[in-house]
């Protein structure tokens, strides 16, 4: 299969007039020709960081503190959770997943709590199982990093700390290494006390890192750690705005939406909001939203560029909302919705 128009290619995004060619999934050749075609074609966003078991609760916890909404065990999120139907989680997770399809997302790094089960949920989610049937299978792919405990090791991915002050997480990161998984973790989210303990685990990547000093950005680049940021989280949760532009100096910087519950897992909205509140150009940030966060998942995907995963966003370039952008990457980056979306191809 093919689509056309002008092509967001390579890690630049140099927009050439042409056509991607998809072959059994694969990008197979990037054609240079005139088109009749106004469509732009990126590739699809991969989401860094989601908690979407959260879409139980969504809008829930209105000018709680950070740890009143989302800290374990007992933050409000976890109170929910325990209290929800297995199958009401599963269909709320599913629909959030058709969302994130509709809003070109074709991969996202999941931290999934509750154990094995929580897993295991999500599972049942991607596949339309159990609560699902109404919102059916999804094509996107997840990236799951279970919680809590050790065992999840045996379904999931990797693991996905919560924080360096809620336990020590040697065992976990010990058994995560040997399992050759990935380990994320929860760091510099409230203040700067857990930065250094998290980083002490050499984890694979880092999140939030709102609180990062120089201490630790030099600490950051010596160890190439990535970083993924959920700037409009850290709004909601008023703990602060990362230093984005700072990070991005230091090591890779992804985006993620993170909690469900207190945004959608909109990578549009992700990456409009970090556009116009930080000093990085528009192509860093749909790095950001692409080609960084599949870099930190060890996935060939999030460039438009022959041998990679064929994953695409198609835009209407043509549309009310695009027609007559001058700049199609800042066009992506800063205006486009899911209203623009004509096709996903995962």
């Amino acid at each position: 299969m093919f689509v056309e128009g002008t092509v967001l290619r390579g890690r630049e995004f140099e927009p050439v007039e042409g056509r991607v060619v998809v072959r059994d999934g694969e990008i197979a050749a990037i054609e240079e020709r005139e088109t009749d075609s106004d469509d732009l074609i990126c590739p699809a966003f991969v989401n860094a960081h989601t908690h979407i078991g959260d879409s139980v609760a969504k809008e829930a916890g209105g000018g709680l503190s950070l740890d009143e909404l989302v800290a374990p065990p007992d933050g409000l999120k976890h109170r929910i959770l325990r209290a929800t139907d297995r199958a009401e989680k599963v269909e709320a997770m599913a629909r959030s997943l058709r969302y994130m399809e509709a809003t070109g997302t074709g991969t996202f790094l999941e931290f999934r709590e509750g154990g094995v089960a929580g897993v295991e949920a999500l599972r049942d989610a991607l596949a339309g199982r159990d609560g699902a049937e109404a919102v059916g299978e999804r094509d996107v792919d997840a990236v799951i990093l279970g919680r809590e405990e050790e065992a999840v090791l045996e379904v999931a991915d990797g693991f996905g700390a919560s924080g360096a002050r809620d336990a020590h997480f040697e065992s976990e990161r010990t058994a995560t290494r040997e399992a050759d998984k990935l380990f994320g973790i929860h760091a510099g989210e409230r203040d700067d006390l857990d930065i250094n303990p998290a980083m002490d685990l050499k984890p694979d990547f880092l999140v939030h890192m709102v609180h990062a000093g120089e201490e630790h950005l030099d600490r950051i680049a010596d160890r190439a750690t990535p970083v993924v940021v959920c700037p409009r989280s850290n709004l909601v949760t008023n703990v602060g705005m990362p230093p984005i532009r700072e990070l991005a100096e230091h090591t890779t910087v992804a985006l993620g939406t993170d909690n469900v519950m207190l945004n959608s897992p909109s990578m549009f909205r992700e990456m409009e909001f970090t556009a116009k509140l930080a000093d990085v150009s528009a192509a860093e940030v749909l790095r950001m939203a692409t080609v960084n966060g599949a870099e930190i998942a060890g996935l060939n995907r999030g460039v438009i560029e022959e041998g990679a995963d064929g994953k695409l966003l198609v835009l209407d370039g043509d549309s009310d909302n695009l027609a007559g952008a001058r700049d199609p990457v800042r066009a992506v980056v800063r205006r486009a919705g899911e209203g623009d979306v004509k096709q996903v191809v995962l």
